[in-house]
């Protein structure tokens, strides 16, 4: 799976404008549909009050932030999973991509050109999930439909895959028959092994993010409501974001003059940061540190790493060579003021190999090759 979160939705729900401020680079944006084709990417900062505290506590010479990557893919009609407005060519953007970013318009504006004529959220989201899951239908009816000759196979490793794939990909057809998710289906890990090779769309974890005029920006419209409560029933998650202001925030130059603008609006922080936050959780990424006088950089690992994987982000040695990893976390550094204090306090450890790497660790590893 993909490190990255793509970015869809219908034509002109502002998925392109979104981007461009999200990166700071030139994504195009018209008032028709099928204005990006080959998908956008971005390379973003992740924002982290922990990496600034860090900074100011060790005051290196270098501070290096976290990154994820963003794809903004083209928009998505009825019919795409049959070919219509360059369909397959989209969806097969969306198959490479870890995670979903679904922007909804939720907004209204005459001088904007919706596909469907009215702005009708609900429409909107079932219109993407239902061609989502029809892409996905088709690819477990072609598996489903090779399994006679799987399961006749001589060799017993394929034959038994084949056997265990049976029933689950039976379950996933009724469910997309349905227009339904494959991510709603409980498999157990084993199970998702075995199907994993197909690399449903439907399998991705999915965010929605609610495109909205100023006027909603503190306060939700009926619109941002209604996709609440369908992102409820699904379980997922929901960030409202103004393209609009985002793309003013972007276009200034300090932070200072950012803070101010956000000030003067009366939000702490921009949708967008609250965007690229939830990106990173929904792909299930988490954040260590290094700190030393040279520099203090974040490091981002896959959630549930041990320590020698999160080494391997470093460098493929640190894995290969591990030794041992010193560790304490960032919240005794804010505690204590240095690191030095902190091994006075007993807070500073030497963990193996088997260690689990938590959130917000601060770590020093010891290899040899």
């Amino acid at each position: 799976m993909g490190l990255n979160c793509g970015i869809v939705g219908l034509p002109n729900v502002g998925k392109s404008t979104i981007f461009q401020a999200l990166t700071s680079a030139p994504a195009e944006a018209a008032n028709y549909p099928f204005c990006t084709i080959e998908p956008n990417q971005g390379i973003v900062s992740v924002p982290d009050v922990r990496l600034k505290k860090i900074t100011s506590l060790i005051k290196p010479q270098k501070t290096v932030p976290a990154i994820v990557e963003f794809l903004d893919i083209a928009g998505l009609v009825k019919g795409a999973s049959k070919g219509e407005g360059l369909g397959n060519q989209f969806l097969g953007h969306i198959r490479q991509v870890g995670a979903i970013i679904h922007v909804v318009r939720c907004f209204d504006d005459s001088d904007i050109v919706h596909v469907h004529g009215e702005v009708n959220p609900a429409d909107d989201i079932e219109t993407i999930n239902i061609e989502l899951a029809l892409a996905d239908l088709e690819t477990v009816q072609k598996r489903y439909n090779s399994l006679d000759k799987l399961l006749k196979s001589h060799d017993k490793k394929i034959q038994t895959r084949a056997k265990m794939a049976k029933p689950l990909l039976e379950i996933l057809i009724k469910t997309l028959e349905e227009g339904k998710a494959a991510r709603s289906i409980e498999f157990d890990e084993e199970e998702k092994e075995v199907i994993s090779d197909l690399h449903l769309i439907t399998m991705k974890e999915m965010l929605y993010a609610c495109n909205v005029d100023e006027d909603s920006v503190l306060e939700d419209n009926a619109y941002v409501s209604k996709v609440r409560e369908l992102a409820l029933k699904e379980g997922s998650s929901v960030v409202k974001i103004c393209g609009k202001i985002e793309s003013e925030i972007a276009a200034l130059e300090s932070q200072e003059e950012k803070d101010e603008f956000l000030d003067s609006i009366g939000i702490k922080e921009s949708g967008l940061s609250l965007l690229i936050k939830a990106g990173y959780d929904l792909l299930g990424l988490k954040t260590y540190f290094t700190a030393g006088e040279k520099e203090v950089r974040a490091w981002t690992f896959k959630d549930g790493s041990k320590a020698p994987q999160a080494a391997g982000v470093i460098h493929t040695d640190f894995e290969r060579g591990f030794i041992r990893a010193e560790v304490f976390h960032c919240d005794d550094l804010f505690q204590y003021g240095s690191e030095v204090k902190v091994k006075e306090a007993g807070k500073f450890r030497v963990e193996g190999k088997e260690y689990l790497v938590k959130d917000g660790d601060i770590m020093h590893f010891r290899f040899n090759v």
